[in-house]
C-alpha cells in the first residue's frame, strides 16, 4: 500500500452487483487504499431495523426490505462525505435508487459469473433470496433479470475467481480510467 492514495474521489464510489460479487470484501480494501471510509448498507439496513436482513425478510417481506434499503442508500449518499458504499444485491434495481447515485456518486459494477457467484453464496446459508429449491437456477434467474440494469453503471470490472488484490487493484484502474475520462470531457 503506497503512502499516498492513488486518486482522490470528487464523491462517493458505489458498488453494485448481486450477491457474491465481492461489494464488500473489495469496496473494504479500496476504501482502505483510497483512505475513506467504507459503509456496509447491508449493515447499515440491520443497524436501522435493529434486526437481520433475513428477519426483515421473514417478518415483513421483501417489499418492506426494499423500502428500507432504498432510504438507507438515499440517507448515506445525502449525509456521508466521500465514502465507497458496498450496496445490497437489489438496491441498484430501485429506479430512484439508481437516479440518486448516479447523481451523487461513481457507480462500479462488479460482475461476475454463475459459477463464481454461485460458489461463493453457497459458503454460507443467510441469503433469503437464495432458500429456494434450486439455488443456482434462483441464481441464474437473477443474473438474466439485474445484469441489465447493472449494465447501467458508470463502470464495470469484472469480479472473476483471483485474488482479492486483484480486484482491488482492477477496481481502482477503472475508477482512475474514468475519473481521468470525466475530467477530459
Amino acid at each position: 500500500m503506497a503512502d499516498s492514495p492513488p486518486i482522490t474521489l470528487p464523491k462517493p464510489l458505489v458498488l453494485v452487483g448481486l450477491m457474491g460479487a465481492g461489494k464488500s470484501a473489495v469496496g473494504r480494501r479500496v476504501a482502505a487504499r483510497l483512505n475513506v471510509p467504507f459503509i456496509d448498507a447491508d449493515n447499515e439496513i440491520e443497524a436501522a431495523a435493529g434486526c437481520s436482513i433475513e428477519e426483515i425478510f421473514a417478518r415483513h417481506g421483501e417489499a418492506a426490505f426494499r423500502d428500507g434499503e432504498r432510504r438507507v442508500v438515499a440517507r448515506l449518499l445525502e449525509t456521508e462525505p466521500v465514502h465507497v458504499l458496498a450496496t445490497g444485491g437489489g438496491a441498484f434495481l430501485d429506479p430512484a435508487t439508481r437516479a440518486l447515485v448516479g447523481e451523487k456518486a461513481i457507480s462500479v459494477w462488479l460482475r461476475a459469473e454463475l459459477d463464481v457467484l454461485f460458489e461463493r453464496v453457497s459458503r454460507r446459508s443467510h441469503r433469503p433470496l437464495l432458500k429456494t429449491a434450486d439455488p443456482k437456477g434462483t441464481m441464474a434467474e437473477l443474473i438474466t433479470l439485474r445484469y441489465p440494469i447493472y449494465a447501467e453503471a458508470d463502470i464495470i470490472v469484472d469480479s472473476g475467481d483471483g485474488p482479492i488484490g486483484i480486484m482491488v487493484d482492477r477496481v481502482i484502474a477503472a475508477v482512475t480510467a474514468y475519473l481521468s475520462k470525466e475530467s477530459v470531457d
